[in-house]
């Protein structure tokens, strides 16, 4: 739950009325800034949205409007589904917006920042904060600037191929617990939980801090999902994929990301597999893609031959 409270000490905002009205939760990532509303037009105020007055909406509301017009607007900009209002460049707050604040119990905050800044700045942390958000039971890594989400049953693994991808210079940011969040459409960021920041478990060996045997350089907080490789034991009954023209998606949240299924067998090298999957996924978003091109070898060959 995202409260006002969290948001003033996030940037250090100044509570200037309406103090009880702190544990108010955020439920919306748009803001708003209200200068029709203060001009008198309030037929669509977004009242569940923060709203922030900057100058331009301070210098109208306290010179073109009578006593008694600037106490209507501001009782009605603090509407009761108000979260907060927000005042930008530490500019005064008229009285009858902090006594309206006050009655209602809608937070009056100050910021020192300018109005733009600080509504692109708010704006970028709620939109993060408040997106969709799921779990998936797997490691994240970062492998030339791929975010690898790697899967599989417990067991299978996906830690020990981790570890030797850590080794071989990429980069961890997740091991057992992926928390996924997407803040965009079509974009899907992956973290770790705060108790395992940091932890992988290989089994027989326990767990092992990955910064503390490899650097700050084998760590990273946040990435974003681009590919899902999946392992698991090998089906002799089952057709795997020799060529890598089927594409298989994996959908999380409303986002869907291309998936391998890798079969583990003895002798294979699977952290290999992994990386060199991850450089090809990304040869394919440059626009090379080695099956396609071995496809159309073919398809010409079989022309030439029935030509002949």
């Amino acid at each position: 739950m995202l409260t006002i409270e969290t948001i003033v000490e996030k940037f250090e905002l100044k509570v200037l009325a309406g103090s009880d009205g702190l544990q108010k939760e955020i439920r919306n990532s748009d803001i708003s800034r209200p200068g029709l509303e203060i001009a008198g037009y309030f037929t669509y105020y977004q009242a569940h949205r923060v709203q922030i007055l900057g100058m331009t909406e301070l210098t109208f509301f306290n010179q073109m409007l009578t006593h008694d017009e600037r106490e209507k607007r501001a009782e009605k900009l603090c509407d009761p589904q108000t979260p907060c209002i927000i005042i930008s460049r530490r500019l005064e707050p008229p009285q009858e917006i902090v006594d309206a604040c006050n009655k209602s119990n809608v937070p009056l905050l100050l910021t020192h920042t300018k109005t733009t800044n600080f509504f692109s700045r708010l704006s970028y942390y709620l939109e993060r904060e408040l997106s969709p958000e799921t779990n998936r039971h797997g490691v994240l890594i970062d492998i030339y600037g791929i975010g690898v989400l790697i899967t599989g049953e417990s067991g299978v693994g996906k830690s020990e191929t981790a570890l030797e991808l850590v080794k071989s210079g990429h980069r961890l940011v997740a091991d057992d617990n992926v928390e996924i969040k997407q803040v965009a459409e079509g974009v899907l960021m992956g973290s770790s939980p705060p108790l395992i920041r940091n932890m992988l478990e290989i089994r027989g060996l326990g767990v092992v801090n990955v910064m503390t045997l490899f650097g700050a350089g084998s760590i990273l907080d946040e990435k974003r999902v681009m590919l899902n490789v999946h392992l698991e034991p090998w089906n002799p009954s089952k057709q795997y994929d020799r060529l890598g023209l089927d594409r298989t998606k994996l959908k999380i949240l409303d986002t869907e990301i291309d998936k391998k299924t890798i079969p583990i067998q003895p002798g294979r090298s699977m952290s290999a597999i992994v990386e060199v999957a991850a450089m090809n996924y990304r040869m394919q978003r440059l626009g090379y893609n080695a099956a396609v091109e071995l496809n159309e070898r073919i398809q010409e060959q079989i022309k030439e031959n029935n030509g002949g």
